[in-house]
């Protein structure tokens, strides 16, 4: 991207823009930054803006010139951004609010009139190449605690069904009772700590990576993303059958061993595998693809 006086100047003012934008979220910003210091599930925010930047870097020199402001693109942005301002507003004078639901608002806020301000500044042409590591942006924001609950019943009652499964093929003795299993001497339950969100999250964000970097066709990189839903709940049933083995075969204390309060990075490097796999699948079938219709084109 050659720059000209012109476009050195709607550069410096987008970048000044950004800058105002963030004083008038420093507050929600700060916060964010000590929800994720403080948070297991959300560690992962400070690294999205990093790697949104190494992704955006390595092609700044093929980036479309700036173009005009694209007041109708970035219209909806600001819409949206100040329907989450007003949303925060209505929602602040409930005294249950959390700290998870004011952030999720403003952040969603914040991330709309950045947006927007792109749009204005930069233009539709360098928005459209940067598109990917702007959207990826959206992982900065925190569930709504009620979102955050939904997933994580759906995450504990699909690794429930999962360990059940595995337990039943392995012809162990067991008796499911929804989050409940009785085992040969010891109860295990599948709390929501067991929901394994934290891994799947960062397994959601790899597979979104992946697709982008290494494979071109949508349904492709749709079915990389997809699989993480699986992937997850085999893991977590295959951890929690793991426990339940142990606990049987060893001694109930394995309840309380390393490999149940601290094993999910070694289940989460092992579920990489078969993911790791279908990502290599997946681009041999395009390679392979594009091979047979050089070939057809040809003829």
């Amino acid at each position: 991207m050659s720059l000209n006086e012109p476009d050195f100047v709607r550069l410096r003012k987008f970048f000044l823009a950004a800058a105002i934008l963030a004083l008038c979220f420093g507050k929600a910003l700060y916060d964010l930054m000590r929800l994720a210091a403080n948070s297991d599930l959300y560690s992962y925010i400070p690294l999205i803006p990093v790697i949104s930047a190494y992704l955006i870097w390595p092609q700044r020199k093929n980036l479309p010139r700036p173009s005009g402001p694209s007041v109708k693109l970035a219209a909806p942005f600001f819409a949206g951004g100040l329907a989450a301002i007003a949303g925060y507003w209505l929602a602040a004078r409930s005294p249950s609010l959390a700290d998870e639901d004011y952030l999720a608002l403003t952040i969603l806020a914040f991330l709309l009139f950045f947006t927007g301000t792109c749009c204005l500044f930069l233009g539709k042409d360098i928005l459209r190449s940067i598109a990917f590591p702007i959207s990826l942006l959206v992982f900065i924001i925190p569930f709504p605690n009620f979102f955050l609950q939904w997933i994580e019943t759906f995450l504990q009652h699909g690794s429930a069904a999962a360990a059940g499964a595995l337990f039943k093929l392995s012809g162990t003795p067991f008796f499911q009772d929804g989050l409940t299993f009785q085992l040969p001497g010891i109860n295990l339950q599948v709390a929501p700590e067991c929901s394994g969100i934290h891994s799947s999250l960062v397994l959601l964000i790899t597979s979104l990576l992946a697709g982008h970097l290494f494979l071109r066709s949508p349904w492709k990189r749709a079915t990389l993303c997809l699989a993480v839903i699986p992937l997850a709940l085999f893991r977590n049933g295959f951890r929690i059958f793991v426990l339940g083995q142990l606990c049987i075969h060893i001694g109930p204390q394995m309840i309380d061993s390393p490999i149940h309060h601290h094993g999910g990075p070694i289940f989460f490097v092992l579920s990489l595998i078969p993911f790791f796999l279908l990502l290599i699948f997946l681009i041999k079938s395009e390679r392979i693809g594009k091979k047979n219709s050089s070939q057809i084109l040809q003829k």
